[in-house]
């Protein structure tokens, strides 16, 4: 159960409007691609989850201290806290030890907690 659904984040927000209203920069249409793909990528994610009997927060942003950070999704399942980072990357990989590796040997390390 979705007790939070996730919002378009703001800068995507604002990437789209400048885009229909000035010709972006390189830098500006790449952000707004990676903005578009990893929104993308966290919907794709929320549809994989929807039917799971659990509790589901999208988008926190919490402080500790003088800190702020951001949570993509937690998730309350069988009694324990699943805190996801959901990213999105192309190409093709293989896991092997906690560690995603392209084709070409390149690495993308994670952290997997039991």
């Amino acid at each position: 159960m979705f007790k939070k659904e996730r919002s378009v984040p703001a800068e995507l927000v604002i990437l789209r409007i400048l885009a229909h209203r000035m010709k972006l920069s390189e830098k500006e249409k790449q952000q707004l691609f990676n903005k578009e793909k990893g929104y993308e990528g966290e919907l794709k994610f929320d549809n994989l989850i929807r039917e799971l009997e659990s509790l589901v927060l999208n988008d926190l942003l919490l402080e500790v201290g003088d800190t702020l950070f951001q949570i993509d999704t937690l998730i309350i399942f069988h009694g324990r806290i699943y805190l996801i980072d959901v990213k999105t990357y192309e190409g093709e990989y293989c896991y092997e030890d906690g560690i995603f590796k392209t084709v070409t040997g390149s690495e993308k390390r994670i952290l997997c907690f039991n």
